[in-house]
């Protein structure tokens, strides 16, 4: 396994750091693609178009789609009814590229261009405010491959800024 090739297989991921795939988000799971530790079909968010391109860049067979990962579909993106949201802020912390605005005890509100639909936002909510809708950009449609990469890149600047903004906090003063 090199470095290398985990970079190459985290650049065709959808970096929605969802988890769906198993992994805490998609470099850990590039790394074990490339280590050939793991299927290179357990990504819902990728869907049949990431799977291919996988088994073309490690030289493997195109598999179906992992059932026990979920169900590949168009974009989504979180809700918030605002009529019942309590802004406890949980849902903030657990959001990987800080498309979640608000404070405690105030109104939020999701920046759906940044909401990956990751969902890691649903099971804090103590009061299910918060509901996946389709994506404004892809309607009910599946986005071609073009389109799934310009969002890839900015979901993983988004949450590459987030892990960052983080490190430093945990800096000692």
């Amino acid at each position: 396994m090199g470095v290398d090739q985990a970079n190459d297989i985290d650049a065709l991921l959808p970096q929605t750091q969802c988890r769906r795939c198993g992994f805490d988000g998609c470099r850990p799971y590039a790394v074990a693609l490339a280590a050939g530790s793991t299927a290179l079909n357990r990504c819902p968010p990728g869907g049949e178009a990431l799977i291919s391109r996988l088994a073309a860049l490690l030289g493997r067979s195109v598999l179906p789609l992992d059932p026990d990962r979920g169900s590949a579909g168009p974009p989504l993106v979180a809700l918030i009814d605002e009529t019942a949201c309590i802004g406890c802020a949980r849902c903030l912390d657990d959001c990987p590229t800080d498309a979640i605005l608000g404070a405690r005890r105030y109104l939020h509100v999701v920046l759906t261009a940044d909401c990956s639909g990751c969902e890691l936002c649903l099971p804090p909510c103590p009061v299910d405010c918060i509901r996946m809708v389709p994506a404004p950009d892809a309607g009910d449609q599946t986005l071609p491959w073009e389109a799934i990469q310009t969002r890839a890149r900015r979901f993983r600047s988004r949450h590459e800024r987030r892990q960052a903004l983080g490190a430093r906090r945990a800096l000692p003063a």
